[in-house]
């Protein structure tokens, strides 16, 4: 297979090495392209967009639970705090990786040839916008609007890019990792001027960690 898409795409691709279906790797530029070849080649005829979604890979391979510092201060020894379950409405996080931070993945299946594909695009921290594939897949609106929700990722040409799981005047794309794990803002209903109101969240962030007891010392 992996021959085919060598001879059919006429562009440059990746291979992902150790996947557990055919996984393609190629640039944004490229992808409307390839996105018409795999789904009207008459080798290909992927005629169903399964899933379209995002990932943020700017904490990957990133632990703030690493340390070779001893200390006597409890379970937290030695932690560099630096997750999003730690951060505060207004913290200000500085992503650990620019390139390739994010990253768009469809998954094609041929209902014809009973075939599956992945195909993986990487996006920039500044320039995280990609070509829709409406035009191609129908139901890549309703996809393309989720990645756009809860991580920020613009779609070029799509017919209404608007939020689809958050509420509006919503803050923020919650599926960043750079988003706080108790969100920006709480909403309530204020009796006092009998509406519901959004403001600053007042939870304290607070990551859970297993509790340890140490059997004393003869």
């Amino acid at each position: 297979m992996i021959s085919l898409y060598e001879k059919k795409l006429k562009c440059s691709f990746d291979i992902e090495e150790n996947s557990d279906i055919s996984t393609l790797r190629i640039k944004k530029d490229n992808l409307l392209s390839v996105m018409f070849i795999l789904k009207n080649d008459n080798q290909f005829l992927f005629d169903q967009l399964s899933d379209l979604c995002g990932v943020d890979y700017s904490t990957f391979g990133a632990s703030e639970w690493q340390t070779n510092k001893p200390t006597t201060t409890g379970y937290n020894r030695g932690i560099t705090p630096k997750s999003h379950g730690r951060l505060k409405f207004g913290d200000s996080v500085e992503s650990q990786k620019k390139e390739d931070r994010f990253c768009v993945v469809y998954h094609l299946l041929s209902t014809k040839l009973n075939h599956r594909v992945r195909v993986k695009v990487y996006l920039d921290e500044d320039d995280h916008t990609l070509p829709s594939v409406v035009d191609i897949w129908a139901c890549a609106d309703w996809y393309e609007r989720e990645a756009f929700d809860l991580f920020g990722i613009l779609f070029s040409d799509h017919p209404d890019l608007r939020r689809i799981l958050t509420d509006y005047g919503f803050i923020g794309h919650p599926f960043r990792k750079d988003f706080p794990l108790v969100g920006n803002t709480q909403v309530r209903y204020d009796p006092s001027v009998k509406k519901v109101i959004h403001e600053p969240v007042d939870i304290e962030p607070r990551v859970l960690v297993p509790r340890v007891i140490r059997e004393k010392e003869e």
